[in-house]
């Protein structure tokens, strides 16, 4: 907090040095960044200045289409692991607590370590590329998915599995016939929206290799490319609104739903 009140000597886009507040001195070098960012465009070459503002657009497709082949994987890893961990991980359903206890540390573990530095890990363990993304994103949304799944675990009735062990299911049974259809669409919810999350996340851990748009973004903040960067932003802004508009329309349609 004490960074909010710094007092202290900064170079000025002029290459002076002043003494001066970070605060106030940084709110105008914002508006410099985003003003920089602002593509050149005129009415009469409107379709060459967009052109040469997306000068890189066959790349940028490509790539976008790895970061969302990364998300996707991700997410299924990810639903996969938290779906088969969040049952033993529901107080109301786990057969022993010793396995309540270590499928609860685990999936801690997985959410706690941020997505980016699991990517450092595995580029580390891996070598650059998408396969490190996969892992990353994979791990981090088995944690999160699983703690909501598990939540949601613990909200069921329970009289349906009363129902299934009485006819001599056993705890699968009950998993899968009594406690996975009442969770479904909550299920539904939370992976489209994890789905939607991941997007945005492999777009930024490809700054540390891990493949996709984001190291599109390292080049072009290393660069100074700054036209560069804003059209990047509306790649990934149009990929992850038209992903959420998608999205709502398969979640309002499995679960019954008319969209509003």
């Amino acid at each position: 907090m004490s960074d909010f009140f710094k007092y202290t000597q900064m170079t000025m886009s002029d290459g002076s040095r002043q003494w001066g507040w970070v605060i106030p001195a940084g709110i105008p070098r914002l508006g410099e960044f985003i003003v920089k960012m602002i593509p050149d465009l005129h009415w009469a070459t409107l379709g060459a200045d967009i052109a040469n503002w997306f000068w890189r657009l066959d790349i940028w497709l490509w790539l976008l289409l790895e970061t969302i082949l990364i998300a996707f994987m991700a997410t299924v890893i990810g639903v996969t692991g938290a779906l088969i961990l969040s049952f033993p991980a529901a107080r109301n359903l786990s057969p022993r607590p010793w396995l309540l206890w270590i499928t609860r540390r685990y999936l801690e573990i997985c959410r706690t370590v941020p997505d980016l530095v699991w990517a450092l890990i595995f580029v580390y363990c891996f070598s650059v590329g998408p396969l490190a993304g996969v892992l990353a994103i994979a791990i981090h949304t088995t944690g999160a998915l699983g703690k909501l799944y598990s939540e949601a675990i613990e909200n069921i009735d329970m009289r349906p599995l009363d129902g299934v062990k009485a006819a001599g299911g056993s705890w699968f049974d009950q998993c899968r016939f009594a406690a996975l259809p009442q969770v479904m669409p909550n299920v539904l919810s939370y992976t489209l929206l994890r789905f939607e999350i991941n997007v945005r996340s492999s777009s930024i851990i490809g700054y540390v290799g891990a493949g996709g748009l984001g190291q599109e973004f390292r080049v072009a903040m290393s660069f100074q490319e700054y036209t560069d960067l804003s059209a990047l932003f509306v790649i990934t802004c149009a990929t992850v609104m038209t992903i959420d508009w998608l999205s709502g329309i398969l979640r309002h349609r499995v679960i019954g739903m008319e969209r509003t």
